[in-house]
Protein backbone atom coordinates (compact mmCIF):
# COMPACT_ATOMS: atom_id res chain seq x y z
CA UNK A 1 0.00 0.00 0.00
CA UNK A 2 1.36 3.41 -0.99
CA UNK A 3 2.22 5.88 1.75
CA UNK A 4 0.74 9.40 1.38
CA UNK A 5 2.06 12.20 3.62
CA UNK A 6 0.93 15.82 3.63
CA UNK A 7 3.96 17.92 4.61
CA UNK A 8 3.79 21.54 5.77
CA UNK A 9 6.74 23.91 5.50
CA UNK A 10 7.18 27.68 5.11
CA UNK A 11 3.39 28.14 5.17
CA UNK A 12 2.96 25.79 2.21
CA UNK A 13 1.72 22.20 2.00
CA UNK A 14 2.75 19.49 -0.42
CA UNK A 15 2.08 15.79 -0.92
CA UNK A 16 4.79 13.13 -0.63
CA UNK A 17 4.00 9.65 -1.98
CA UNK A 18 6.20 6.62 -1.27
CA UNK A 19 5.70 3.45 -3.32
CA UNK A 20 7.30 -0.01 -3.29
CA UNK A 21 6.67 -1.89 -6.55
CA UNK A 22 3.35 -0.07 -6.83
CA UNK A 23 1.48 2.41 -8.97
CA UNK A 24 -0.05 5.77 -8.13
CA UNK A 25 -1.68 8.46 -10.22
CA UNK A 26 -1.59 12.26 -9.92
CA UNK A 27 -3.20 15.34 -11.40
CA UNK A 28 -1.74 16.52 -14.68
CA UNK A 29 1.12 18.97 -14.15
CA UNK A 30 1.25 18.38 -10.38
CA UNK A 31 4.69 16.72 -10.24
CA UNK A 32 7.50 18.60 -8.50
CA UNK A 33 10.25 15.96 -8.40
CA UNK A 34 10.82 12.26 -7.74
CA UNK A 35 13.60 9.96 -6.60
CA UNK A 36 14.10 6.24 -7.04
CA UNK A 37 13.37 3.71 -9.77
CA UNK A 38 10.08 5.19 -11.00
CA UNK A 39 8.60 5.12 -14.49
CA UNK A 40 6.18 7.84 -15.60
CA UNK A 41 3.40 6.48 -17.82
CA UNK A 42 0.86 8.56 -19.75
CA UNK A 43 -1.79 6.20 -21.17
CA UNK A 44 -3.67 7.15 -24.32
CA UNK A 45 -7.19 8.27 -23.33
CA UNK A 46 -10.34 6.75 -24.74
CA UNK A 47 -12.48 8.69 -27.19
CA UNK A 48 -15.16 9.15 -24.53
CA UNK A 49 -12.60 10.54 -22.08
CA UNK A 50 -11.25 12.93 -24.71
CA UNK A 51 -14.74 14.27 -25.43
CA UNK A 52 -15.50 14.70 -21.71
CA UNK A 53 -12.23 16.57 -21.15
CA UNK A 54 -12.95 18.86 -24.09
CA UNK A 55 -16.38 19.75 -22.70
CA UNK A 56 -15.23 20.27 -19.11
CA UNK A 57 -12.40 21.64 -16.97
CA UNK A 58 -11.09 18.16 -16.19
CA UNK A 59 -7.66 17.22 -17.65
CA UNK A 60 -7.38 14.74 -20.50
CA UNK A 61 -4.50 12.72 -19.02
CA UNK A 62 -3.45 12.04 -15.43
CA UNK A 63 0.00 10.45 -15.42
CA UNK A 64 0.81 7.23 -13.57
CA UNK A 65 3.97 6.54 -11.60
CA UNK A 66 5.20 2.94 -11.33
CA UNK A 67 8.07 1.39 -9.41
CA UNK A 68 9.75 2.12 -6.07
CA UNK A 69 10.74 5.45 -4.60
CA UNK A 70 9.34 8.84 -3.58
CA UNK A 71 7.16 11.24 -5.55
CA UNK A 72 6.74 14.87 -4.52
CA UNK A 73 3.92 17.02 -5.88
CA UNK A 74 3.82 20.80 -6.19
CA UNK A 75 3.25 22.83 -2.98
CA UNK A 76 0.14 24.91 -2.41
CA UNK A 77 -1.20 27.62 -0.08
CA UNK A 78 -4.23 25.37 0.28
CA UNK A 79 -4.14 21.84 1.63
CA UNK A 80 -4.91 18.22 0.93
CA UNK A 81 -7.33 15.67 2.33
CA UNK A 82 -6.53 11.95 2.32
CA UNK A 83 -9.40 9.45 2.48
CA UNK A 84 -10.09 5.89 1.35
CA UNK A 85 -12.45 4.66 -1.36
CA UNK A 86 -13.89 1.22 -0.60
CA UNK A 87 -17.16 -0.13 -1.93
CA UNK A 88 -18.91 3.16 -2.75
CA UNK A 89 -18.38 5.46 -5.72
CA UNK A 90 -17.46 9.12 -5.21
CA UNK A 91 -18.15 12.16 -7.39
CA UNK A 92 -15.64 15.02 -7.09
CA UNK A 93 -16.07 18.72 -7.64
CA UNK A 94 -14.01 20.00 -10.57
CA UNK A 95 -10.43 20.65 -9.48
CA UNK A 96 -10.68 18.54 -6.32
CA UNK A 97 -8.73 15.50 -7.53
CA UNK A 98 -5.00 15.47 -6.71
CA UNK A 99 -3.68 11.88 -6.47
CA UNK A 100 -4.70 8.27 -5.84
CA UNK A 101 -3.48 4.69 -5.53
CA UNK A 102 -3.47 2.38 -8.52
CA UNK A 103 -6.51 0.44 -7.30
CA UNK A 104 -8.74 3.50 -7.68
CA UNK A 105 -10.40 3.86 -11.09
CA UNK A 106 -11.04 7.35 -12.49
CA UNK A 107 -14.11 7.79 -14.64
CA UNK A 108 -16.46 10.62 -15.54
CA UNK A 109 -19.87 11.62 -14.23
CA UNK A 110 -22.23 13.95 -16.06
CA UNK A 111 -24.59 16.14 -14.07
CA UNK A 112 -28.16 16.68 -15.24
CA UNK A 113 -28.47 19.53 -17.73
CA UNK A 114 -30.89 21.65 -15.66
CA UNK A 115 -28.94 21.20 -12.43
CA UNK A 116 -25.70 22.03 -14.18
CA UNK A 117 -27.19 25.17 -15.71
CA UNK A 118 -28.58 26.47 -12.40
CA UNK A 119 -25.24 25.74 -10.72
CA UNK A 120 -23.54 28.06 -13.20
CA UNK A 121 -21.56 25.29 -14.95
CA UNK A 122 -23.28 25.56 -18.33
CA UNK A 123 -25.41 22.95 -20.08
CA UNK A 124 -22.75 20.24 -19.89
CA UNK A 125 -20.78 19.49 -16.73
CA UNK A 126 -18.51 16.46 -16.43
CA UNK A 127 -16.89 15.60 -13.10
CA UNK A 128 -14.39 12.99 -11.95
CA UNK A 129 -15.92 9.77 -10.60
CA UNK A 130 -13.97 7.42 -8.33
CA UNK A 131 -14.56 3.67 -8.04
CA UNK A 132 -12.50 0.72 -6.87
CA UNK A 133 -10.42 0.56 -3.69
CA UNK A 134 -7.56 2.64 -2.37
CA UNK A 135 -6.47 5.96 -0.96
CA UNK A 136 -7.30 9.25 -2.65
CA UNK A 137 -5.95 12.74 -2.05
CA UNK A 138 -8.13 15.78 -2.68
CA UNK A 139 -7.00 19.33 -3.31
CA UNK A 140 -8.74 21.53 -0.72
CA UNK A 141 -8.62 25.23 0.19
CA UNK A 142 -9.39 24.45 3.85
CA UNK A 143 -9.80 21.65 6.42
CA UNK A 144 -12.26 18.97 5.30
CA UNK A 145 -15.16 17.68 7.41
CA UNK A 146 -16.82 14.38 6.52
CA UNK A 147 -20.58 14.40 7.11
CA UNK A 148 -22.77 11.30 6.97
CA UNK A 149 -26.36 11.71 5.79
CA UNK A 150 -29.04 9.22 6.80
CA UNK A 151 -32.09 10.23 4.80
CA UNK A 152 -31.51 13.92 5.53
CA UNK A 153 -30.10 16.81 3.52
CA UNK A 154 -27.40 19.45 3.69
CA UNK A 155 -27.38 22.72 1.73
CA UNK A 156 -24.41 24.97 1.04
CA UNK A 157 -23.65 28.10 -0.96
CA UNK A 158 -21.12 27.63 -3.72
CA UNK A 159 -18.66 24.76 -3.97
CA UNK A 160 -18.22 24.02 -0.25
CA UNK A 161 -18.89 20.32 -0.87
CA UNK A 162 -15.85 19.01 -2.76
CA UNK A 163 -16.94 15.35 -2.92
CA UNK A 164 -20.03 13.20 -2.39
CA UNK A 165 -20.97 9.55 -2.61
CA UNK A 166 -22.84 8.63 -5.77
CA UNK A 167 -26.11 7.62 -4.11
CA UNK A 168 -26.93 11.13 -2.91
CA UNK A 169 -29.41 13.33 -4.76
CA UNK A 170 -27.90 16.63 -5.86
CA UNK A 171 -29.92 19.66 -6.93
CA UNK A 172 -29.73 23.45 -6.95
CA UNK A 173 -32.51 25.47 -5.34
CA UNK A 174 -33.42 28.85 -3.88
CA UNK A 175 -32.92 29.19 -0.09
CA UNK A 176 -36.30 30.97 0.31
CA UNK A 177 -39.57 31.46 -1.57
CA UNK A 178 -39.50 33.16 -4.96
CA UNK A 179 -39.89 36.85 -4.00
CA UNK A 180 -38.05 36.52 -0.69
CA UNK A 181 -35.06 35.06 -2.54
CA UNK A 182 -34.43 38.30 -4.43
CA UNK A 183 -34.65 40.31 -1.19
CA UNK A 184 -32.54 37.98 0.95
CA UNK A 185 -29.20 38.61 -0.74
CA UNK A 186 -28.45 34.86 -0.54
CA UNK A 187 -27.07 32.78 -3.39
CA UNK A 188 -28.58 29.58 -4.75
CA UNK A 189 -28.08 26.55 -2.52
CA UNK A 190 -26.49 23.30 -3.62
CA UNK A 191 -28.46 20.63 -1.77
CA UNK A 192 -27.39 17.02 -1.16
CA UNK A 193 -29.90 14.56 0.26
CA UNK A 194 -30.38 10.84 0.87
CA UNK A 195 -28.08 8.23 2.37
CA UNK A 196 -24.36 8.74 1.91
CA UNK A 197 -21.45 11.03 2.76
CA UNK A 198 -20.20 14.45 1.74
CA UNK A 199 -16.82 16.12 2.23
CA UNK A 200 -17.39 19.74 3.25
CA UNK A 201 -14.94 22.66 3.50
CA UNK A 202 -16.36 25.33 5.83
CA UNK A 203 -13.29 27.43 6.62
CA UNK A 204 -10.38 28.34 4.33
CA UNK A 205 -6.75 28.15 5.37
CA UNK A 206 -5.59 31.65 6.35
CA UNK A 207 -2.80 31.67 3.75
CA UNK A 208 -5.22 30.70 0.97
CA UNK A 209 -7.71 33.33 2.10
CA UNK A 210 -5.07 36.07 2.14
CA UNK A 211 -3.90 35.12 -1.35
CA UNK A 212 -7.49 35.18 -2.63
CA UNK A 213 -8.01 38.62 -1.07
CA UNK A 214 -4.83 39.96 -2.70
CA UNK A 215 -5.87 38.64 -6.11
CA UNK A 216 -9.30 40.27 -5.77
CA UNK A 217 -7.81 43.63 -4.79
Amino acid sequence: MADFDVVETEGLRYLRMEIQDEEVRAEAGALSHLRGDIEVVTPIPTIGRAIAATLSDEPLIRPRFRGSGEIFLEPSLGGYHVFEVQKESWILENGAYWASEGGVDLGVHREGMITSLYAGEGFIDYQTKLTGRGKVVLNSWGPVEEIELNGESISAEGKLVIARTEGLTYRVRRPTRFFSYYLSGESLFRTYSGVGRVLLVKTPYLSARLMSYMEEH
